[in-house]
């Protein structure tokens, strides 16, 4: 069904890889496409709990845009093909459930974009994760200059865009780019065990946790504390939340379905 992505779902977690080995998964615009028909599939199945999203082989996560169509862009194009992505990328970020971005290699420019729109992000030992843009003349265009600092503060941000610089993963780690490292040859294992944790929770509790802390960025103190509010509210109403109290006074294992 694709020709540069792979989806595979197993169980409650799905898996999404960004597949251009040979272009070290560099992103095109029929990329961004296939991404966007794979989410439908992700938010169709209900069953889903975890979204993986990583890319193919070892060198790569994804190192950036694909230069070729770059080289193509002008001003009109610059300004459509960057609104596409955004609104891609944007999808993965307001999924119900938590996505969790295994950085396997070079993020660069749309590829750390990328990357941040994921719930969580756990990188290799060996990863390098930058905004290299303005090397090229350009700035990011798929939400760097928005999520990054949000991430890692204005100052830092500021150096990853304005000198074009990657970070090693453990400076990432440091700065809160990334949530953990793992050595290479554990990242998927560890990136699995943190999405099965997630995905024997509360899918209710999960969805709702996502948002309040997704929108505790956006408006004042007092509109975030009622966002917040009504969402602990409408969890108070589920079967999970009757279940999860009883199975506590009742010291036993809790069995949620995510009701």
């Amino acid at each position: 069904m694709f020709e540069n992505i792979l989806l595979e779902i197993d169980g409650t977690i799905a898996t999404l890889t960004v597949n251009r080995p040979e272009k070290r998964n560099a992103v095109n615009n029929a990329t961004v496409e296939e991404l966007n028909k794979a989410l439908d599939q992700v938010e169709a199945n209900r069953d889903l709990r975890v979204l993986i999203l990583t890319g193919a082989g070892e060198k790569a996560f994804v190192a950036g845009a694909d230069i070729k169509e770059l080289d193509n862009r002008d001003t009109l194009l610059g300004r459509t093909e960057t609104r596409r992505r955004q609104e891609v990328y944007t999808r993965i970020e307001q999924l119900e459930i938590p996505s969790i971005a295994a950085v396997n290699g070079w993020a660069l420019g749309t590829g750390l974009e990328l990357a941040m729109v994921c719930t969580l992000r756990v990188a290799s030992a060996k990863a390098k994760m930058g905004q290299p843009e303005v090397k090229l003349g350009i700035i990011p265009g798929a939400g760097g200059t928005f999520r990054l600092p949000r991430l890692v503060g204005m100052g830092r941000a500021m150096e990853m865009v304005l000198t074009g610089n990657p970070v090693t993963a453990d400076e990432a780690l440091i700065m809160g780019l990334v949530n953990r490292v793992a050595a290479p040859e554990n990242l998927m294992k560890e990136v699995r065990a943190l999405a099965e944790s997630i995905a024997v929770l509360p899918k209710l509790a999960v969805q709702y946790g996502k948002e309040a802390v997704l929108r505790s960025s956006e408006g004042d103190l007092a509109a975030g504390l009622a966002h917040e509010s009504y969402l602990h509210a409408l969890s108070c109403g589920t079967a999970d939340k009757k279940e999860g109290v009883a199975s506590f006074l009742e010291k036993r294992e809790a069995k949620f379905t995510g009701k």
